[in-house]
């Protein structure tokens, strides 16, 4: 039986980058037909709202590298996912499976932390990865994927707008989503588990890279009053990529938090930034301690605070797949009426999946 997870909310294109279905517990049965794809997918708003509350999100690797390098001057596997500087091009990769599930191939789970007092207004799913390395995946599972919420069992997830799918520099890349909202509504927070991301393993110059990240915007009164916006789309990083909120009246002193998913930026490269700036003023680069201003997409997973939340495997270098969250910090002090955010990679051959951010907002 298959039920329908309800339309997708769309909003008017707020900027543009110059930059479901679920079925019973056990979803091995026959394949999905394959869902609509595109070479290239323009980022357009997914969602957008004014409200008391936030976003917060899950995600997790779906691969991972095996025990050796297959080049003596890289770190060994070891150091790689404790963080050493390495490219998923120096190793033979290999799925991550956590679930001890005979039925799936890949699969990692991670932690939604919603606050007390939350309710999802709308959760949207993101997975995507190479299906070209060592071997070729088939494109006909790229809109397929199975997700378990805390304490549940898989159910399919098909994806509700065309795949974002394209052969360039190497790589057979795609990047699929579909709205879980009442999932997650129903579920909250715990560990959510994704499973049957369509991956290859091995090894290529290009390398093997994927994951997830699951977005989800709640509504809270105990909370400030922000402007909630969620963009999508999936393309090269070639000369930079801007998103632009206008009309936002950011106040003085406000703040918020912004979050990227992007896919194959390698640690140590460099050359990569996201910046942002308010009334036209000069743009900030956002950094923190596990992201350098001038390497963003450093394959990490990363979020504020002093407890990140949970993550199996939680790899500190996650080989090719890059959703991170800043602080804004002192990015908006001044605060104006027009926001700006632009995400740049002018080395790693990386792609933009989705961007999300959450400002502190006046009526």
């Amino acid at each position: 039986m298959r039920i329908s997870l309800g339309p997708l909310l769309r909003g008017a294109t707020a900027g543009v980058l110059a930059l479901g279905v679920l079925c019973a517990p056990v979803c091995a049965a026959a394949p999905a037909a394959p869902s609509p794809e595109a070479e290239r997918l323009p980022f357009a708003e997914r969602y957008h709202a004014l409200q008391h509350g936030g976003i917060v999100r899950a995600a997790n690797s779906a691969i991972s590298c095996r025990t050796t390098a297959t080049r003596t001057a890289a770190p060994s596997c070891l150091s790689a996912r404790e963080g050493a500087s390495a490219a998923n091009g120096d190793f033979d990769m290999f799925y991550v499976d956590v679930d001890r599930d005979p039925n799936t191939y890949n699969s990692s789970r991670a932690e939604l932390r919603l606050p007390e007092g939350a309710q999802v207004t709308y959760a949207r799913l993101y997975w995507g990865g190479n299906l070209r390395v060592g071997e070729q995946k088939p494109p006909k599972d790229d809109g397929r994927v199975l997700i378990a919420e805390p304490g549940g069992e898989y159910k399919e997830v098909l994806a509700d707008s065309p795949v974002g799918h394209r052969v360039a520099q190497g790589m057979d890349a795609f990047q699929a989503s579909a709205d879980v909202t009442e999932l997650v509504r129903q579920s909250r927070s715990g560990l959510y588990t994704v499973a049957q991301v369509n991956v290859a393993m091995g090894r290529s110059e290009a390398g093997a890279w994927g994951g997830w990240t699951l977005v989800v915007a709640y509504e809270n009164p105990a909370e400030p009053l922000r402007r909630l916006a969620l963009w999508d789309g999936f393309d090269t990083l070639k000369s930079g990529r801007e998103l632009r909120l206008r009309g936002v009246r950011v106040p003085k002193g406000g703040g918020g938090r912004v979050g990227l998913v992007a896919y194959d930026g390698d640690r140590g490269r460099g050359g990569d930034s996201l910046t942002v700036s308010a009334g036209g003023r000069a743009a900030t680069a956002l950094t923190d301690a596990a992201n350098p201003r001038a390497d963003v997409l450093n394959s990490t997973i990363t979020e504020p605070g002093a407890t990140p939340a949970r993550r199996e495997p939680s790899y500190s270098n996650t080989l090719g797949y890059d959703s991170d969250v800043f602080d804004l910090g002192g990015a908006l002090g001044r605060g104006g009426d027009q926001l700006a955010v632009r995400l740049v990679s002018q080395r790693d051959a990386a792609w933009a999946g989705a961007l999300f951010i959450a400002v502190d907002a006046q009526q």
